[in-house]
């Protein structure tokens, strides 16, 4: 990537998955140089897009910026609580892109602040629609975790996972009076 002398590395991040009844929390970093072009990275928040459309901006992104992923587990979930597993989720995805490129000169991250990590930060509420590189790591994460959440509707077809996710929609709701809960469900959130 092109560094000019005055430009300064900036990461975006953003999860999926917090409030979803099922599956883990995904987290994803982004990261972009000042003197590179950002308006081709201006892109809505994930949620307003349609699936076919976030997978190709998502295929865009993985090849034109560097990225990484941060995940929480079912039983890091439960033990931790949501919050700080969401947290845990967003310091592993900056972690791991650290590993890959370098340590940011700022983060921007969607209304949450993450004391653990000595990085310069802003955390912006509703991050995803006001600022294009949290929006950026919002599309990588939802697209990572749906294709997680769908390969989890082939073990578990009952539950609908595949166009649900794992949130809890009427159905979702109506298919765990009836079958109970899967081992990907989080049994310490209101199921029913």
């Amino acid at each position: 990537m092109k560094k000019g002398k005055k430009a300064f590395y900036l990461v975006g991040v953003d999860e999926v998955g917090r409030g979803a009844l099922a599956g883990p929390v995904v987290a994803a970093a982004v990261g972009i140089w000042t003197d590179q072009n950002f308006k081709q990275f201006n892109f809505p928040d994930s949620k307003k897009l349609s699936p076919k459309k976030r997978a190709e901006i998502a295929k865009f992104l993985k090849q034109n910026l560097k990225w990484s992923i941060g995940k929480t587990s079912l039983k890091e979930i439960e033990k931790l609580g949501i919050g700080k597993a969401t947290k845990l989720a967003l310091e592993r995805a900056i972690k791991n892109l650290i590993k890959i490129s370098k340590k940011p000169d700022h983060l921007f991250i969607d209304a949450i602040f993450l004391p653990n990590l000595k990085l310069p930060q802003t955390p912006i509420i509703k991050g995803d629609e006001k600022c294009p590189i949290i929006a950026c790591a919002s599309i990588i994460a939802k697209v990572f975790r749906d294709t997680l959440m769908k390969r989890y509707d082939k073990k578990f077809p009952q539950y609908g996972f595949a166009k649900n996710k794992g949130y809890g929609t009427k159905f979702h709701k109506m298919m765990i009076k009836k079958y109970g809960i899967s081992k990907i469900h989080r049994k310490n959130f209101k199921l029913k």
